[in-house]
């Protein structure tokens, strides 16, 4: 079996193909390049390079959100189109457990983090090893999350790029409970987007249809009108 991995959720981009259970091809990059311009001719040349043709895939996987916005969408979008135009199955995977999933060795609890701006961030906790989700992905402020991640008493694996951001404030709350993760595995993998895929469910092509990305926030400009409606409410 033949699976395309995508993951786009976020600044990183990774393109894997697994076949029969064997990694054939990633590619990894951590650059400012738009998705909607790097996503899809990265996918090309993998394939080409390894002699597979889009017909040859038998199921496609894709990092569903949280994220970024426009990152998951340009993702969502291109599983979606590839697996109906090839009539194949589409498996949506939590962008936080497949950031996850690269410290999934860790015996302890592991915390994937997302910037979401504003002193806000998308996040979760999962157990080592099992990958089970403790606390489920969300968005919440990073001072609440701490508040959160103290009163389990227990050290946490931080893992993902954007952990820099706010590892400071982190070991001030969590002091010797706070254990960053290597550098090596900051970034999300298509290839742990393909494993934890394999893991889940096949769904019809028909049910394509009805994939939708996980944000786990409303967009800013649809608060912002939400807001305004009701505001209009009372007026």
């Amino acid at each position: 079996m033949i699976w395309l991995g995508i993951e786009t959720a976020n600044t990183p981009l990774s393109i894997a193909v697994v076949k029969d259970g064997k990694v054939v091809a990633e590619m990894v990059q951590n650059i400012k390049l738009t998705h909607s311009a790097g996503a899809m001719p990265a996918i090309e040349e993998i394939l080409a390079r390894i002699d597979v043709k889009p017909n040859d895939l038998d199921a496609i996987a894709v990092s569903e959100g949280p994220g970024s916005y426009t990152g998951v969408r340009i993702g969502v979008t291109l599983a979606k189109t590839l697996a109906w135009t090839l009539q194949k199955p589409l498996v949506g995977v939590s962008s936080l457990k497949t950031l996850a999933a690269n410290a999934a060795l860790y015996n302890g609890l592991i915390c994937p983090i997302f910037d979401a701006r504003r002193g806000n961030v998308y996040t979760a906790v999962y157990q080592g090893e099992t990958l089970e989700a403790l606390v489920e992905d969300h968005h919440a402020h990073i001072d609440d999350l701490l508040v959160r991640l103290k009163a389990l008493e227990q050290p946490i694996l931080f893992v993902g790029t954007d952990v820099d951001i706010f590892w400071e404030n982190i070991v001030q709350k969590l002091g010797d409970h706070a254990v960053r993760a290597p550098f090596s595995i900051d970034l999300p993998r298509a290839m742990e987007v393909i494993h934890l895929a394999m893991k889940m469910e096949l769904q019809s092509v028909e049910a394509t249809h009805h994939f939708v990305p996980q944000y786990k926030r409303i967009a800013e400009a649809e608060a912002n009108w939400l807001k305004e409606q009701k505001e209009k409410e009372h007026e």
